[in-house]
Formats: structure tokens, C-alpha cells, sequence
């Protein structure tokens, strides 16, 4: 089945111990494409301004992405970030943001309505909403920040009594729930709403919770973090690819789906901006899948 995926496309300054970009490809929609594309069809939503580099989207074309919900502003500029990561690089210092055509929200076609599944990046809880409603996805997940927690938290709360699942970092979900302990928070998450939540833990893997199971998974246990910038995108669309490639919420096609976007994420911090997820294959993800398989039982 095909899945749509609404997001930002950005241009991202990125430094870290391993060295330093400069006006590199990036942005949610463009992460969780990538690393959904190689799973099943996927359909992208978003802004680029005049100064993205169409050379960005070749992966995806290649692999049978539906790119007609780009919309190309030829008097703006792309939304712009810039980042530094030390120490333990599990979280970016924000040095710049230019949100250029962010400031329009994204738009999908009218025939995409009625999407098998849906994945509604990070993005304002307006906007997420705007989309819902456009879109009427038959099974929609949505990703969220600290920042639209503190200023827009009764369109978030209204988001999740509409969607089926929430993803989020461990932070995120401790400030939504008031809660410090993560298997609470978890619960509690479920309580407003989603029938599926997943807390990222950057190198510590990530739990799912539902209402029937939960369930906790390690990371890749990769050795070179070069750039963890979109690592938890690419985690979220290596996830939602696989679930709608399977058409399925059951307990076994989640624990896969977890442990696909696991990899998914890891392929992604091993290089600079894209890179590595744009000369990946299905080959390489289902080798760190059954490699993952070592470290934890799935079924």
C-alpha cells in the first residue's frame, strides 16, 4: 500500500566531531521518504524553495516515489537550519532557523485523499490537523516536538484522539505527560488517544506501547555516528514503510516495523546528511534486520 508523507524539506548546516556541511539536503519529509521508499510507494508532501537541489529526490524517483505534492516557491528560499552535536550527540544544539516557506503550510493533491496510511511529520498541531482533514487517511500516525507542546497543546491533545499512533523522543513524552517515568508516560500517552505509541531513545532504542503489549528494542549497534540529524525520521519512515508494505497493526508486524526503522536510523547516522540512506538497498536493511535479530526476539 502506498503511504503519504507530509513534512518540511529543508537546507541544514550540520557540525560535528567528524567535521562539518554546509547547505546540505535535509528535512523531515525528506528523511522519512527515503527510508520508507524502500519498503513501499511513497507519496511526498511539502515546500521546497528555489534553492533546493532536485538532485535529492533521485533515490526516491528511482524507487517509485510519488512526488506531485512538492510544491516549488521560485521567490523563496528553502527552510534553512543549522546545528551543532558534542558529546554524546544524542541532541543538536539549534545555532539557526529560517523557516522560509515553512511559513505556507504544505498542501497534498486532491486525489490522494483517502490514503491507505499516512505519516504527518513533524509539524505545527495546525497544520497536522489542516491535513487530517484533507487527507482522511485510514491509518495515520504523527510526529510531534517540545516546541509545539508548550505552544499549541490543545491542537496537539485534539490530534491524538484522531490518529492511531504517535511517535515522539522519551523528553517529548515526559513533558506531554507530566510523567518522569517512561513506562508511565507510555501508558499514559495511550490514555489521550493513539492506538499505538513509539518513544525514541536515540542510542538506547525505543519502547511501543499499545493496548495490548508493549515492547522494548535496543539500537543498531553501530560503531561510527557521523550526523544523527533525521535519524529519528528515517526511524519513523522505515517503521510506517514497513507497516504499510504489510497492511497491518497486529503485535508481530510492529515488533518488524520497529525493528526495520531501528535500521533504518542507523544507515542514517552513519553518514553525513542523506548519504547514507540514498545509496542504501532493501538488501542492506534486511541483513541489519536479521543481524538485529541476534540482540532481541521479535515474534
Amino acid at each position: 500500500m502506498s503511504l503519504v508523507i507530509v513534512g518540511s524539506v529543508g537546507l541544514d548546516d550540520v557540525e560535528t566531531p567528524y567535521g562539518q556541511v554546509q547547505g546540505v539536503a535535509g528535512g523531515t519529509a525528506l528523511y522519512a521518504s527515503l527510508a520508507a521508499s524502500l519498503f513501499t510507494r511513497v507519496r511526498v508532501a511539502a515546500n521546497v524553495g528555489h534553492d533546493f537541489p532536485e538532485e535529492a529526490w533521485a533515490p526516491q524517483r528511482a524507487r517509485g516515489a510519488d512526488l506531485s505534492g512538492l510544491r516549488v516557491f521560485e521567490d523563496q528560499a528553502t527552510f534553512r537550519w543549522a546545528g551543532r552535536y558534542e558529546g554524546d550527540m544524542n541532541e543538536a544544539q539549534t545555532l539557526r532557523t529560517e523557516l522560509n516557506v515553512l511559513e505556507v503550510p504544505p498542501a497534498a493533491p486532491p486525489d490522494w485523499k483517502g490514503a491507505p496510511w499516512v505519516f504527518l511529520a513533524n509539524m505545527g498541531p495546525d497544520v497536522q490537523l489542516d491535513m487530517l482533514e484533507a487527507l482522511q487517511g485510514g491509518t495515520v500516525f504523527a510526529d510531534t516536538m517540545n516546541l509545539w507542546i508548550e505552544t499549541q497543546r490543545d491542537n496537539l491533545l485534539e490530534l491524538l484522539r484522531r490518529i492511531d499512533g504517535l511517535v515522539l523522543n522519551d523528553g517529548e513524552a515526559r513533558l506531554l505527560t507530566g510523567e518522569n517515568h517512561l513506562i508511565k508516560a507510555g501508558e499514559h500517552l495511550l490514555d489521550l488517544g493513539p492506538r499505538v505509541v513509539v518513544v525514541k531513545k536515540g542510542e538506547h532504542g525505543a519502547f511501543l506501547f499499545s493496548r495490548d503489549f508493549h515492547f522494548a528494542l535496543p539500537a543498531y549497534p553501530t560503531t561510527r555516528v557521523v550526523d544523527p540529524t533525521g535519524a529519528g525520521d528515517s526511524f519513523a519512515g522505515g517503521m510506517l514503510g514497513y507497516l504499510a508494505e504489510n497492511g497491518a497493526l497486529e503485535p508481530a508486524a510492529l515488533r518488524r516495523a520497529m525493528a526495520y526503522g531501528t535500521v533504518a536510523a542507523s544507515l542514517t547516522v552513519e553518514a553525513f546528511s542523506t548519504a547514507g540512506l540514498a545509496r542504501a538497498t532493501r538488501e542492506d536493511l534486511d541483513r541489519r534486520f536479521q543481524e538485529l535479530l541476534e540482540f532481541v526476539r521479535l515474534e
